[in-house]
């Protein structure tokens, strides 16, 4: 074989068309590799005989520009570059397939860290996005396929949809498919489905259409032949919305009855047919077109168009439903009911002109200028009655005049008490809020409080009013269900509590019910929230603003400055024994607004869970253990020390030396009583412990030992290298610690 062939994977070359061994072009044959060559590229789980790197067929008499070609196959090169090709070919296809794995390692690991910090923090918001496609590499180009194969089997591109995302390549519906492939609701909420106010919305319009032109076009001449097909037009458009809200729409509205939500389509169908509204959608849709044929296109006809009103009152309450400022709508609307009065008023005085004949008298108008303008000013001056107009001439003239009058007396009368209950009831926090402030200062004028004072008050008053839009949040929640309650309370104050370290492991519910008793309050800067010394009964939680921790010698050092989130004064709720005193000044930075957990509330949540009770009263134990560690006494500047003080005796080994000299013992125990008995100082300068007589001591080096009868308390006094010094040591068991705690629950439970 040639030398180059032997530093590269074999290959083995079939001509499907004859037999024998692969011959090349050139007449040479290819050695076939036998299996176990070295040089020889093995497939996992084929035969050797299969074992190949590829397999081209071709025809060998066909010229060169018709083989059908691999780009890894080696009849596709000249002979002499067929190792140098496979060996790049192969190569480059394995760095592709490398860098895709990394890629893939990489992006794994990534999501796997997210992963982790979402279950170790769960406040950590998590990654929704979509993952970014990985960057893709220029893959080797196949050669094009011959033309006569291009057709078959093939569909064509542009009706493939492609979305690739990392490395894989997912296949999706254009949106016209999306579009053909939505199906129509079965059954439609009227009280939330967006998409049913949306089409009312478009019954309205075309309810107004109607409304608002068929007396321009009974009235008036703007109907004309010339433009009859666009009036056609609109008005069958607008029936074409009347009969698909009959069909498609009121027929699939849920209902309720017996308290259950009806959305069987059958049963919503025959309630729409047993309803008023059917019948009125009926007579809104009577057919009486067909008298254009006979008296010509007449806009009266069209009149029944104008008695659907009940989808207008509709959508106006689903409106306000989902309006934030609905007052904004409905002085829209009143001011809409006011245009409309004029509208129809100064139709009528058009028609009344024409009848009397235009011009004939000085009432009637005279037919220059804009009619519907003209006529519309006459319309406004009437109903406001504010004079000025022509006197009647003729009987029919005084009649409508003086119909004109009481009628516009009676409807302006009407929209403008309308209006006043519109704008009063979007002002009325308003009003409540001015009233109680006047009331409030005129309480202080009358007791003549401080003019600072008075300032504080008014400025608590405007600052709340216009943070939370009213002086009390509870009185918006009163008249709402207790569950509803409790869902607006978790929504807002839950994530702030649950991180309260006092209630970590407390019953959910327990939780839940304590939400409901928490009460907002707003201070001024400066403001004390509470003052060290005093009886603490509430806790605290910060809303919004930041407090300071006031200390140090004078009380005006700022400690720590608490913001948002943070709690303070959870101690004092289940502290007893004088734990319940406040032990710093907590003073307002700026305007701050709290949560308040009265002592009063959390016992009278706690009575339903006691073992969350017997949880919050060990943790408020231990917190008072860590708040009240003694501190080293230290002399003061003016009094030194010239020896300093030895650490006290602690308090159990002096009540157990106290129960041994009761008892009369005469073991290590009593020897040590003896020995450490007070002397008097030999001056008062001289503050160190009193020493032991030199004649009880016990030989040097010697260890002294001694333990409880429970084998609970071992006490040990070590003897160290200088003779004036020793170590006592005492060692209380776990055990001990449990015992005492269990005994102060009975206690407390008796």
């Amino acid at each position: 074989s040639p030398p180059g062939l032997r530093c590269c994977p074999a290959l083995g070359i079939e001509d499907v068309d004859g037999g024998g061994d692969p011959v090349e072009d050139d007449g040479t044959r290819l050695p076939l590799p036998t299996p176990g060559s070295p040089h020889m590229l093995v497939v996992p789980g084929a035969s050797p005989s299969t074992a190949l790197l590829c397999v081209c067929r071709r025809k060998v008499p066909a010229p060169a520009d018709e083989r059908e070609q691999c780009w890894m196959c080696p009849c596709a090169f000249p002979p002499h570059s067929l190792p140098e090709r496979i060996g790049s070919a192969t190569s480059q296809g394995s760095a592709v397939i490398h860098d895709r794995l990394q890629e893939l390692v990489r992006l794994f690991k990534e999501r796997t860290e997210k992963v982790k910090e979402k279950l170790t923090d769960p406040d950590v918001t998590s990654d929704e996005e979509s993952p970014t496609a990985s960057p893709s590499k220029p893959a080797p180009t196949a050669p094009p396929p011959p033309p006569g194969d291009a057709q078959v089997g093939e569909k064509p591109a542009e009706d493939e949809h492609y979305c690739e995302m990392l490395c894989c390549t997912f296949k999706c519906q254009p949106w016209m498919d999306r579009l053909k492939s939505y199906q129509f609701p079965s059954s439609i909420d009227p009280l939330t489905n967006l998409v049913y106010v949306l089409w009312l919305f478009f019954v309205v319009l075309a309810w107004n259409w109607n409304c608002w032109l068929i007396p321009v076009r009974w009235a008036f001449p703007y109907q004309t032949p010339a433009n009859i097909h666009y009036w056609l037009l609109m008005d069958y458009l607008c029936d074409l919305i009347y009969l698909l809200d009959i069909v498609v729409f009121q027929t699939r509205l849920q209902f309720v009855r017996g308290g259950d939500i009806i959305s069987d389509k059958k049963a919503m169908k025959e309630n729409y047919l047993r309803s008023q509204r059917f019948k009125m959608d009926v007579v809104c849709l009577l057919p009486l077109d067909f008298f254009y044929f006979k008296v010509g296109v007449n806009p009266l006809l069209r009149f029944p168009r104008c008695l659907k009103y009940l989808a207008f009152f509709e959508f106006n309450n689903r409106l306000e439903a989902i309006l934030s400022k609905a007052y904004i709508y409905r002085v829209i609307r009143t001011t809409a009911y006011l245009l409309y009065s004029l509208h129809v008023n100064s139709c009528l005085y058009y028609w009344a002109s024409a009848y009397e004949g235009l011009g004939s008298t000085t009432w009637v108008y005279d037919g220059e200028g804009n009619s519907y303008i003209r006529c519309y000013y006459w319309a406004v001056k009437t109903l406001i009655t504010i004079g000025g107009l022509p006197d009647p001439k003729t009987l029919f003239e005084i009649v409508f005049q003086l119909l004109n009058y009481f009628t516009g007396v009676f409807a302006f009368s009407v929209m403008i008490g309308q209006m006043r209950d519109v704008v009063g009831a979007a002002t009325a926090g308003q009003t409540y809020y001015r009233s109680c402030m006047d009331s409030t200062i005129k309480y202080m004028n009358f007791y003549k409080i401080p003019r600072t004072v008075q300032n504080r008050v008014k400025t608590w008053y405007e600052y709340t009013w216009h943070s939370q839009g009213m002086l009390d949040e509870s009185e918006l929640l009163v008249q709402l269900p207790d569950k509803m309650r409790l869902d607006i309370a978790i929504d807002v104050n839950y994530s702030i509590v649950s991180k309260v370290a006092l209630f970590q492991g407390c019953d959910r519910q327990m939780i839940f019910d304590m939400l409901k008793r928490l009460r907002s309050v707003v201070y001024l800067p400066n403001d004390f929230v509470c003052k060290k010394g005093e009886i603490g009964r509430e806790m605290y939680i910060i809303q919004a603003g930041q407090v300071q921790v006031l200390g140090g010698p004078d009380g005006k050092t700022v400690l720590v400055t608490l913001k948002a989130g943070s709690v303070f004064g959870e101690i004092s709720l289940l502290a007893a024994g004088g734990g319940n005193r406040r032990t710093a000044n907590v003073v307002a930075h700026g305007f701050a607004n709290l949560f308040i957990l009265d002592k009063k509330d959390l016992n009278e949540i706690l009575v339903h869970y006691p073992e969350s009770q017997k949880l919050l009263r060990k943790k408020a134990k231990k917190m008072l253990k860590n708040n009240n560690k003694p501190k080293d006494e230290k002399g003061g500047p003016g009094d030194p020390l010239i020896i300093p003080p030895k650490a006290d005796t602690p308090k159990l080994f002096q009540a157990a030396l106290a129960a041994v000299g009761k008892a009369g013992g005469r073991g290590h125990l009593a020897q040590l009583r003896w020995k450490l008995s007070p002397i008097p100082p030999k001056s008062p300068v001289h503050r160190r412990s009193p020493t032991a007589s030199p004649k009880a001591r016990p030989p040097p080096g010697e260890e002294i030992s001694s333990k409880s009868a429970d084998n609970l308390v071992a006490i040990r006094v070590i003897p160290t290298a200088q003779e004036d010094e020793e170590i006592l040591a005492a060692e209380i068991s776990e055990k001990e610690d449990e015992k005492e705690d269990e005994k102060e629950d009975k206690k407390e439970e008796k």
